[in-house]
C-alpha cells in the first residue's frame, strides 16, 4: 500500500527533512530570543517571519528573500505609518486605503514569477495591515509617538526574523544554489537530450513527446527562478548565473529547431529524402550518444564531430534539393546551439568566470490576470474588515492578515493547485488549534516563564510541523500548521492575552474562517476564463513575432518572452479534457517560427545587394498573421504572396540565383507547418462539437 506524503514524512523521514527541520527551528529561538530581549511589543511576528523563510533555505535563496522581505517590509512599513498618521481616528477611510494598497501590491505580485520577488510584494500588504490594525484595536492610545513606536517595533521584528532565517541557513549545515542549480541544468539538458531524440524518432508518440517538453518547461522555470538568487553566492555567482540562463535559452532554441525534423517525418515522410533519412538516422544516434553519457569531454567531442560531418555534407550544394539544404542549415545550426549548451553546463560546473550571456526568462504579464489578483486580494481584507468593523473582536484582526498573504502567495498558482494547497492549509490549521491550546498554552501556562522551559515546550510542535514544509508536495500542511500556531500561542515576555480562553478561540475560529473565505473567493474570482487567455497568449506570440524586427539580439529576446508563455499554454493544455495537447504544438509551432525568421531575414538580405528591408518586413508581419490564422483553422491567404515578392526579387539579382533553392526550401517547408497547424485546429473544433 503506497503511503500518504505527509505518513511518509514522519514515519520514513528524509535526512534533508530533519536537518531543514532542525534549522528551522533553531532560527525561530533565535528570533525570538532577540525579540524578548529587547522587549518588542510582539515577538510572534519575528518567529512568524522566519518561519517564511524556511521555504527553499540554500544559501543565496535566503539571501535574495531576505533582501526581498526587508525592502517590502520598510516599504510597507512607510505606508502604514501614514494611513496611521491621517486615518486614525477614521476607521472606515482607513480600512479602504489599506485595501487599495492592497490591491495594487497584489495586481504588481501577478506581473511577476520568482518567488522571492513575490514575497516583497506579500510584505509590503502584511506590513501596513499589521502596523495599522493592531493599533487601531486600541485607538484611545494613539498618537503621534505611538504610531512611530508602533511601526518601527512591527518592522524590527519582521527584520529580525528575517535575519535570523538567514544566519542559521548560512552558518548550520549550509547549503548552496549553486549545488541545486548544477543537478537543475543537467537534469534539464537530459530531458532535451531524450526529447530530441524522441522528436527524431519516426516510431516516437504523441504522449511521450508533450510528457518529455511538460518536463522540460518546468525544470527551465526552476533554472530560471535559481539563476537569479546564485548571484549572491560569491564571487563565481555571477558567472554561473549567466551560465545557467544561457543553458536555459538554449534548450528552448533547441526545442525549436528540431520540430522541424520530427513534424517533417510525422506528417510529410513521402518528401524524406534517402540523404535526409540518413542524416536524421546519425543525428539521433549522436544524441542518443550524449544523452547517456555523463562525461562532459565525450560529449563535447561527439557535438563537434556532428558539427564538422554536417559542414562537409553542405559542400555538395549542386546535388541537394531545396529542402535538403534547408534542413542541413537547420541541422548545422542546431547541433552549434548544443555545443553552446555543453561549455555554458561546464562554466557552471567549473569555477570560471563565464563570459557567456543570455537574458532571463521574462514572466508573461497579462493585465487580466494582475486586476483579478488584486480584486481577490482586496475582497479577502474587505470581507475581514466588514467584519472586524461590525463586531469589534481584536481575533478578527486576523481575517485580514493571514488571508491576505496566502492570496498573493498562490496567485500565480493555476486553480486546481491553488484549490490543493488551500484543503491542505486548513487540514494544517485544523490541526494546529487543538496543539496550541490543549498542549502549548496549557503547559505555559503551568511553567515558571523561563526561556528554556518556553523553547522545551514550543520546539517540538515546531520541528514537527517544519518537517512537511521540507518537500513541495506536503508544504501546505506545515505552512498552514506553523503560522496559525505561532499566532495562537503568541510567546512573549507577556501572555496573558493568549491565556484567556475566549481570545485564543476567537482567534482560532477567525484563522479558520479566513482560510475558508480565501478558497471561496478563489473559487468565485478564478480570473480569465481559460479560452480567453490561450487566445490572450497566441495574440502575444503574434505581437512579438512582428516584433522581431530590429532587435540587437532577436533569439535572446525572443526565448525570454516565449519561456513563461510555453509553460502557461502545457499548464492550461494538461488540464483539459482532450488529449490532443493542440494548445502546447501551438506554441511550439510560434516558437519555431520566430527562430525561422530571425535566421531568415539576414540570410536573404546576405544573398543580395538590393535592399529588402521592407519586402522581408512585410514577409515578417505576414508571417505573424499566418500564424494566427493557421491558430483559428483557416488557411493563410497573404503569405504566399508575401513569399512570391521575396523570391521575384531575388530572382532579378544574378548573384543570388544560385541560393534560391534554399530560400524556396523554407517557404515550403513553412507552407506545410501552416497547412499541418490549421488542419489540426479544423479537427480539434469538429471532434468538440
Amino acid at each position: 500500500m503506497r503511503l500518504h506524503p505527509l505518513a511518509l514524512t514522519y514515519i520514513k523521514p528524509s535526512k534533508e527533512a530533519l536537518i531543514f527541520a532542525t534549522k528551522g527551528v533553531l532560527s525561530m529561538v533565535m528570533a525570538l530570543y532577540i525579540a524578548l530581549y529587547f522587549d518588542l511589543d510582539k515577538p510572534y511576528w519575528a518567529v512568524v517571519s522566519a518561519v517564511f523563510l524556511q521555504i527553499r533555505p540554500e544559501g543565496g535563496m535566503v539571501v535574495e528573500k531576505t533582501v526581498s522581505q526587508i525592502s517590502g517590509t520598510l516599504i510597507g512599513g512607510a505606508y502604514g505609518m501614514f494611513v496611521l498618521n491621517y486615518l486614525h481616528a477614521a476607521p472606515i477611510p482607513a480600512m479602504a486605503a489599506l485595501a487599495c494598497w492592497l490591491g495594487l501590491n497584489s495586481t504588481l505580485s501577478a506581473m511577476v514569477r520568482r518567488v522571492n520577488f513575490i514575497y516583497f510584494f506579500a510584505m509590503a500588504c502584511v506590513t501596513p495591515c499589521i502596523i495599522v490594525l493592531l493599533t487601531m484595536v486600541k485607538p484611545q492610545a494613539v498618537s503621534s509617538f505611538t504610531i512611530f513606536e508602533i511601526a518601527q517595533s512591527r518592522v524590527t521584528e519582521i527584520i529580525a526574523g528575517s535575519l535570523c532565517a538567514m544566519t542559521v541557513s548560512m552558518l548550520v549545515w549550509p547549503r548552496r544554489v549553486q549545488t541545486e542549480l548544477k543537478i537543475q541544468a543537467r537534469t534539464a539538458i537530459n530531458q532535451t537530450m531524450d526529447y530530441l531524440v524522441l522528436e527524431l524518432d519516426p516510431n516516437g508518440s504523441h504522449e511521450a513527446r508533450h510528457e518529455r517538453i511538460d518536463t522540460i518547461l518546468e525544470s527551465l522555470a526552476a533554472l530560471n527562478d535559481d539563476a537569479s538568487a546564485v548571484t549572491y553566492e560569491g564571487p563565481y555567482g555571477p558567472g554561473r548565473s549567466r551560465a545557467a540562463t544561457v543553458i536555459g535559452n538554449k534548450i528552448l532554441s533547441l526545442v525549436a529547431v528540431i520540430q522541424i525534423f520530427g513534424r517533417l517525418q510525422r506528417n510529410h515522410a513521402d518528401i524524406i529524402t534517402p540523404r535526409l533519412s540518413r542524416l536524421l538516422d546519425l543525428l539521433r544516434t549522436d544524441l542518443q550518444h550524449i544523452a547517456v553519457s555523463s562525461d562532459f569531454e565525450r560529449c563535447y567531442e561527439l557535438a563537434q564531430k556532428q558539427r564538422r560531418s554536417l559542414l562537409r555534407s553542405t559542400k555538395d550544394e549542386d546535388n541537394l534539393t531545396p529542402l535538403e539544404t534547408r534542413l542541413l542549415k537547420t541541422a548545422q545550426h542546431m547541433v552549434a546551439e548544443l555545443v553552446l549548451v555543453l561549455r555554458a553546463f561546464n562554466a557552471l560546473s567549473s569555477n570560471e568566470q563565464s563570459l557567456l550571456k543570455a537574458p532571463q526568462q521574462r514572466p508573461y504579464r497579462d493585465p487580466l490576470i494582475g486586476l483579478a489578483t488584486g480584486l481577490r486580494t482586496s475582497l479577502v481584507f474587505s470581507v475581514g474588515a466588514f467584519i472586524w468593523l461590525h463586531t469589534g473582536s481584536p481575533a478578527a484582526v486576523m481575517l485580514m492578515i493571514l488571508p491576505v498573504i496566502y492570496s498573493i502567495m498562490f496567485a500565480r498558482l493555476p486553480s486546481i493547485e491553488v484549490k490543493r494547497a488551500l484543503k491542505k492549509m486548513l487540514v494544517g490549521v485544523c490541526v494546529a488549534i487543538p496543539v496550541a491550546i490543549f498542549f502549548a498554552l496549557n503547559l505555559l501556562a503551568q511553567s515558571s516563564g523561563d526561556f528554556a522551559l518556553l523553547i522545551m515546550i514550543l520546539a517540538g510542535p515546531y520541528f514537527l510541523g517544519l518537517m512537511p514544509i521540507a518537500d513541495r508536495s506536503t508544504l501546505p500542511y506545515g505552512m498552514g500548521f506553523c503560522i496559525p500556531f505561532t499566532i495562537l500561542v503568541q510567546p512573549s515576555n507577556d501572555m496573558s492575552r493568549p491565556f484567556s480562553v475566549d481570545y485564543t478561540l476567537s482567534s482560532a475560529i477567525a484563522i479558520l474562517l479566513g482560510v475558508s473565505i480565501l478558497y471561496w473567493i478563489f473559487r468565485i474570482i478564478t480570473g480569465p476564463g481559460v479560452v480567453m487567455l490561450q487566445a490572450r497568449l497566441l495574440a502575444a506570440t503574434r505581437r512579438d513575432l512582428k516584433r522581431l524586427i530590429g532587435r540587437k539580439a532577436p533569439e535572446h529576446w525572443f526565448n525570454a518572452r516565449m519561456g513563461d508563455r510555453l509553460l502557461r499554454l502545457a499548464s492550461y493544455d494538461q488540464g483539459m479534457v482532450s488529449e490532443a495537447r493542440v494548445l502546447t504544438d501551438l506554441g511550439l509551432t510560434g516558437l519555431n517560427l520566430g527562430h525561422v525568421s530571425i535566421r531568415f531575414r539576414p540570410l536573404v538580405q546576405s544573398f543580395t545587394e538590393t535592399d529588402m528591408t521592407q519586402v522581408l518586413k512585410d514577409w515578417q508581419f505576414a508571417l505573424a498573421d499566418a500564424y494566427m490564422e493557421a491558430a483559428k483553422g483557416h488557411n493563410p491567404a497573404h503569405f504566399q504572396p508575401a513569399c512570391d515578392r521575396v523570391l521575384a526579387l531575388l530572382r532579378q539579382d544574378c548573384q543570388a540565383q544560385h541560393n534560391l533553392n534554399m530560400v524556396e526550401g523554407v517557404f515550403e517547408r513553412l507552407s506545410l507547418t501552416f497547412e499541418r497547424t490549421a488542419t489540426m485546429m479544423r479537427e480539434k473544433k469538429l471532434a468538440a462539437q
